[in-house]
């Protein structure tokens, strides 16, 4: 049997690989892959310790961040395509058709 430890320096890693991702990188489709990266972290995380605790509550909470991660997907995307439509670019530095 695999110990916590080893899931949860997996997780560790794979959030801070996301974090770096969405502070680094100037691409939307990019941004959005590392908040997906850093929420399957999350997930890790949430169903090691639903395993070492022997209870269920990691499942459920880790199927829900799914469903969220699921809804901010697309409309996430639904945001991009949208502002893709009036600038043929994905760079978040020049989407600035929200300030004032």
């Amino acid at each position: 049997m695999i110990p916590l430890s080893h899931y949860l320096i997996l997780s560790a890693t794979l959030f801070s690989i996301g974090v770096l991702g969405v502070l680094i990188r100037r691409n939307a489709i990019v941004v959005f892959m590392s908040v997906e990266i850093m929420l399957n972290a999350v997930n890790i995380s949430l169903i090691a310790f639903d395993r070492h605790l022997n209870q269920h509550d990691g499942q459920i909470f880790s199927f829900m961040v799914m469903a969220v991660a699921a809804a901010e997907v697309s409309v996430g995307l639904a945001i991009v395509i949208a502002l893709f439509r009036n600038r043929p670019t994905v760079n978040l530095d020049e989407f600035n058709l929200m300030k004032w």
